[in-house]
Formats: C-alpha cells, sequence, structure tokens
C-alpha cells in the first residue's frame, strides 16, 4: 500500500481543506444563490457559518530558521513558536499557507507539538523520552509528513498519551521525520508507536528509536534502544 493509499485519520480531507490559497471556501453566499449541496441555509438564503470540529489536543508549530540559526551560539535560541491550532479547520487554514519540507532551506527545522510541550531535551515532558526516525530523499517527505501529522492530532496511535509531537529536517542530502516520545522506558509503548508509524506510512524499511539521553550524549554515536 503506497503512502497515498494509506487511510488517514479521522479529520478533514484534502478537498474539505479551508481557506485554501488556490480554492478559497466562501462562508456565505448572495443571497438567493443555490445552495451547494450539504449546505445548511437559513431563511435568508444566506449560508450557515460551518461548524468546527475540535481536536483532542491543541497543538503549536515551531520552527528553527537556518538563516536564524547559524547566528546563534547556544541551541534551541532561534526556535520560535507559529500557531496553535485546536480544531481541524484551524489546521488546514495553516497547513495550507505554510511551506511545506520540499520548499524550506537547507537546515531548517518544523515541529508540531502538543501545546505547552517544547521541542527541546530540556523540555520536562520530552527529557526522559526519545524519537523514533524516517529518512527520506530530498523533497521527498511532504506527504509522509502530511500523514503524521494527520495520524498524530486524529489520534490514530494506540499510545497517544506517549507522544509529545513531530519534526522535519530539512537537510543538504536528505529530509528527516521523527516522532518525539516522553518515556523511553515504556518499551511496548515505544515499540507500538514505531510500528503503527510504518503501518499508517506503508513505510518497509527498519526505523530505530533512539533515547535522548543517549544523543546527547554520544550525538551521532548514539545507537537505537529498539527497531520496528
Amino acid at each position: 500500500m503506497a503512502v497515498e493509499d494509506t487511510v488517514k485519520p479521522n479529520v478533514a480531507t484534502d478537498e474539505s481543506k479551508p481557506n485554501s490559497v488556490d480554492q478559497p471556501i466562501d462562508r456565505y453566499h448572495e443571497e438567493g444563490a443555490d445552495a451547494e449541496e450539504g449546505e445548511i441555509v437559513d431563511e435568508s438564503g444566506k449560508s450557515a457559518v460551518p461548524e468546527s470540529h475540535p481536536l483532542e489536543h491543541s497543538w503549536t508549530f515551531w520552527f528553527d530558521n537556518p538563516s536564524v540559526k547559524s547566528k546563534q551560539t547556544t541551541w534551541g535560541s532561534s526556535l520560535r513558536s507559529v500557531f496553535t491550532f485546536s480544531t481541524v479547520e484551524d489546521f488546514w487554514s495553516l497547513y495550507n499557507n505554510i511551506r511545506h519540507p520540499s520548499k524550506l532551506a537547507n537546515g531548517a527545522d518544523l515541529y508540531c507539538f502538543k501545546h505547552n510541550i517544547e521541542p527541546k531535551w530540556e523540555d520536562p515532558i520530552c527529557a526522559n523520552g526519545g524519537k523514533w526516525t524516517m529518512n527520506f530523499s530530498r523533497e521527498k517527505s511532504d506527504k509522509p509528513f502530511l500523514y503524521t501529522l494527520l495520524a498524530l492530532i486524529g489520534e490514530q496511535f494506540d499510545h497517544g498519551d506517549e507522544i509529545c509531537g513531530a519534526v522535519v529536517n530539512v537537510r543538504t542530502k536528505q529530509e528527516r521525520i521523527s516522532i518525539w516520545t516522553k518515556n523511553s522506558s515504556n518499551e511496548a509503548a515505544q515499540v507500538s508507536i514505531g510500528r503503527q508509524w510504518k503501518e499508517f506510512l506503508d513505510h518497509n524499511s527498519s526505523i530505530g528509536f533512539i533515547i535522548h539521553e543517549d544523543a546527547k550524549k554520544l550525538d551521532r554515536g548514539a545507537k537505537s534502544t529498539y527497531t520496528a
């Protein structure tokens, strides 16, 4: 099953994306205009405001700008929160108007984490966790990253409470997507997350889970504690 055929989470599909730049949705019609199929129309002939669909958690996009990051001496000082969303509609409004991984500059990092969790090892919720990582060729991570986000905000993981968020790292030769988790010692939960993530993306290659503490001590020499 290809990525395109993956069953997406219970959130709006591409065709229902609000506020698209190419095809903005008019929430109100001129009086007397024909209503679209399925629209709720009041007696004046105007469409009712579409109902919003709240998510179980609020989520925040963060961005680490490579042009700023190169000038900073402290890691994370260039990291900035972009926007917090809590409904399906707000997610699509934002996602349709930001640059996707293939359009980001080399060295950029785009995060989507649960609200009030900072994408840093030092964050108390992240401190004892780790991350699963998938590698992709340059300009090949757009759909996998989108489907990862849909699985997260749509609460598709059996151990979703263990998840902090996801990040895509754009580098010269590849793009990496990682899912950060809270408790690296909970092996059953971590392995379940890794396996389900592969299923959602129809990813056939083996992936590894690296504990944050190991990454801090050993950097690129850190070895995977779990595999899926």
